[in-house]
């Protein structure tokens, strides 16, 4: 069952693919596609942005979904900018992404 609307997931792939682009880390990126696709498979729906989401997947990802600390080599403002989201969205999307993947 795919819950996650075809161009919303393609959306938030670019945004996830554009972030790697500048800060590649193949670890990271791996658990975040494979967030993703959880995420597709939820029947939860998702509310809100691509671009928040891809925020909170890929820093659900960077913590493993416990602490907050930020994602690694890269300083919140970054991340803010180029993910184009205030970072306690990018926290918010990760706290949901943790609720959903975790259920």
């Amino acid at each position: 069952m795919e819950t996650v609307a075809p161009d919303f997931e393609q959306e938030c792939q670019r945004h996830l693919d554009r972030f790697f682009v500048q800060w590649p880390n193949e670890i990271l990126k791996e658990k975040a596609g494979k967030v993703l696709r959880m995420l597709r498979a939820s029947p939860e729906p998702l509310k809100g942005t691509a671009q928040g989401w891809a925020a909170g997947i890929i820093y659900f990802a960077a913590t493993d979904g416990h602490v907050p600390c930020g994602v690694p080599g890269v300083s919140n403002a970054e991340f803010a900018q180029a993910m184009g989201v205030p970072m306690e969205t990018a926290r918010r999307r990760s706290g949901r992404v943790r609720d959903i993947v975790l259920l």
